[in-house]
């Protein structure tokens, strides 16, 4: 975990929840294995608007990728040498996504690694403040389909979260955003967020989807 810098009031409660969590705080995840994972990183970016308050950057994925295609994530991806540590990965992948410029942003803490069986990753989620916000837009169509600033009261709004249900049988939180679904391992990610950061609002968490159908909801 690193030292956290004093971000904005509304986000105190998130940054100092973040000293005294682990990985069991977002989901459950098997124990990594020692050999044949990936290093990758996230940037959980947190800006403010004055029309909507506090938001949140999130991607869409493009519909061609082989990977993941057309899910929504936050920015971020696969660790390279020449990285300053996972800060550095997530702040050049948001670069390179959505162009996100890193003298804007500050870093405030690192959370605990994160295995996704399915990738074979093992992600570290660096939870950050947008001091000075920049222009966002996908850089790359091929790999972005499209970037948004989701504000958090928009997330945390009960008519807004339900579950769905993966054909694999996965049932897992989930978000409706505008001309998105949030689900996986992002919506894991946001709905320990809300909570930390104190937003939570009873919601039904026994409305359970079809992933598919609420996928085609979206579009």
């Amino acid at each position: 975990m690193t030292e956290a810098a004093e971000p904005p009031h509304w986000m105190q409660r998130l940054a100092k929840a973040t000293e005294e969590i682990d990985a069991a705080t977002f989901m459950r995840v098997p124990r990594a294995p020692e050999q044949g994972v990936r290093k990758a990183a996230v940037l959980m970016l947190f800006g403010e608007s004055e029309e909507h308050g506090p938001d949140v950057l999130l991607l869409r994925r493009s519909d061609t990728l082989g990977s993941h295609p057309g899910q929504v994530a936050f920015p971020g991806g696969v660790s390279d040498d020449t990285d300053d540590g996972p800060v550095g990965t997530a702040l050049r992948e948001a670069y390179e996504e959505t162009g996100v410029l890193e003298s804007g942003v500050r870093p405030l803490a690192t959370l605990p690694e994160l295995y996704v069986p399915v990738s074979g990753f093992v992600v570290t989620p660096v939870l950050a403040y947008w001091e000075q916000p920049s222009p966002v837009a996908p850089v790359d169509p091929a790999e972005t389909a499209a970037v948004a600033r989701v504000p958090v009261a928009h997330l945390a709004d009960p008519a807004n979260r339900f579950r769905v249900r993966h054909p694999a049988g996965y049932v897992g939180a989930a978000f409706s955003a505008p001309g998105m679904l949030v689900w996986g391992f992002t919506a894991g990610l946001i709905n320990g967020l809300i909570a930390l950061g104190g937003w939570e609002q009873p919601w039904d968490a026994t409305d359970v989807r079809d992933l598919e159908l609420a996928l085609r909801a979206t579009q």
